[in-house]
């Protein structure tokens, strides 16, 4: 893998260690919105395979990468002052009525028009950044956009029988389980500053979100995965508070590691953050640890959900990840051109 020459995050202050997040939609805003508590250091490296919505339409007039993810991770590491409050509003702003643009959010619209003008959907990102204030930077997970397929089973009379599902909206709302997913194309290309950003980090932190479609793709694209693989920096992976209707209907905490596990057997974590009022003491959790065990990691039971929801608490989220920031606070940080030689020879 080459290595690539570092370029700082539009307005990074250098100050703090490096974070680099990898999810998307809901479960990455809440754990972008987490880490910038914790250090203006943050990247954050999104999926881009959604085919709905106002991102779906974007894609598929366009032809650009789905914005819908990309405009919700600058949303979460916006600057938190009154004048780009505004701002952030008018980015998450979503037209209403009946017309052409109804259901549109404006920054979808504002980063599809600013990749369509410079050409480049990172430098569209880094200029919408600057106006929002980011003390960080948001990446695609892949410069193209990419589809998810997925094996279901349960959607035929014989359960033994699986159909193939195309389309992120699809496989996230189908009443069928979903076996195994793919990317395709089969083998795309990732963005070569988000590969930096995991060579480079403190800390890589992987989840929540939707597993299937969220999660798990980060692995399935080769460059990425090599670096995850390899990378020098704690990687933590937090797990959804519950299964999700749908693509992971029914599954258990212990479930979500297997599949995990199942599409990236090498792939390792240090530590698993899980809420602790979602896994009952016990014989669920000897399982759970027993799973873990296979990705090398521990496992970390802390109340981080909101109260009363299934949605993860940021400032909760960030006192139990904050403990994993010690030991690198405490130690002399390992040089960018160490953590680049790790990957670049493999």
């Amino acid at each position: 893998m080459t290595a690539h020459p570092p370029t700082p995050p539009p307005g990074d202050a250098r100050s703090g260690p490096a974070i680099t997040a990898l999810g998307g939609g809901h479960g990455l805003y809440a754990t972008l919105s987490a880490v910038r508590r914790l250090t203006d250091r943050v990247t954050a490296v999104v999926t881009v395979a959604d085919d709905g919505g106002s991102s779906g339409r974007l894609r598929a007039e366009l032809g650009v990468i789905p914005p819908g993810d990309l405009r919700m991770a600058l949303a979460a590491l916006a600057a938190d002052t009154p004048d780009i409050r505004v701002w952030t509003e008018v980015v998450q702003h979503r037209f209403g009525g009946t017309g052409a643009l109804a259901g549109h959010s404006v920054g979808n619209m504002i980063l599809a028009g600013l990749t369509e003008v410079v050409g480049d959907p990172v430098e569209a990102l880094d200029m919408l950044a600057k106006v929002l204030g980011l003390r960080g930077r948001v990446l695609p997970m892949s410069p193209i956009a990419l589809d998810i397929e997925a094996d279901v089973s349960g959607l035929e009379t014989d359960p033994r029988v699986s159909r193939c599902i195309r389309g992120q909206v699809a496989v996230a709302t189908t009443p069928g389980k979903v076996r195994r997913v793919r990317l395709i194309p089969a083998d795309p290309p990732a963005c070569p500053l988000a590969v930096d950003a995991v060579c480079e980090a403190d800390m890589v932190v992987l989840g929540p979100g939707s597993w299937f479609s969220s999660v798990i793709p980060h692995v399935l694209v080769p460059e990425l995965h090599e670096a995850l693989t390899h990378t020098s920096a704690t990687k933590v992976l937090v797990l959804n508070l519950a299964a999700e209707p749908g693509e992971t209907a029914g599954f258990s905490a212990e479930r979500h590691l297997h599949v995990l596990a199942q599409h990236a057997p090498d792939f390792r974590v240090d530590h698993i953050v899980v809420d602790a009022g979602s896994v009952t003491p016990g014989r669920e959790r000897d399982h759970l640890s027993r799973a873990a065990s296979h990705l090398g990691a521990d496992v970390s039971y802390a109340d981080v959900s909101e109260d009363g929801t299934q949605r993860h608490d940021p400032a909760k989220l960030a006192v139990a990840l904050e403990t994993y920031l010690s030991p690198i606070r405490g130690s002399a940080r390992a040089g960018i051109g160490d953590r680049r030689e790790i990957i670049s020879w493999q």
